[in-house]
């Protein structure tokens, strides 16, 4: 009877700790540090950046200045959101003629919170339900439209 008890706090015991870890996650991907002392400033291009490190997920927003390689890590504790624990970026860009000009590296203690701001087109329609919108067409077109020649 004694063991039962003992087992079964232990049972509960481990229960309870393995319920208490975290989740981690990473997301993204980053190329070695030796692939990228590999890479030459000035030298190599885009081709071969390519062949040595890979291509990454993510590119120039304006004009393919440059290609960006993200890896973050998230952990993720019972029912709470996921935290961002660490985040690495290695920027590379490339000049006019697409010859690699800097590599950078950053950290999560350089990142920033960046605001998106959505561009949407409007509707046009003012509170107009649809079925309005339908019904008040009716009358908007001529059948001979349909039947004239060109």
């Amino acid at each position: 009877m004694v063991r039962r008890i003992v087992g079964g706090c232990f049972a509960l015991a481990f229960a309870v700790l393995t319920a208490c870890t975290s989740i981690v996650d990473n997301h993204g991907y980053l190329p070695a540090q030796d692939e990228l002392d590999l890479i030459e400033v000035g030298r190599d291009t885009r081709a071969t950046v390519a062949s040595i490190a890979g291509r990454p997920s993510a590119g120039g927003i304006l004009a393919e200045s440059g290609w960006y390689y993200v890896r973050s890590t998230y952990e993720t504790r019972l029912y709470r959101a996921p935290v961002e624990t660490d985040r690495e970026v290695i920027a590379i860009t490339f000049d006019d003629d697409g010859y690699v000009q800097n590599i950078e590296r950053w950290g999560l203690e350089n990142g920033q919170v960046v605001r998106l701001n959505r561009r949407v087109t409007e509707d046009n329609r003012s509170g107009i339900g649809f079925l309005r919108q339908l019904f008040g067409n009716l009358g908007n077109f001529e059948p001979g439209a349909f039947f004239a020649d060109e």
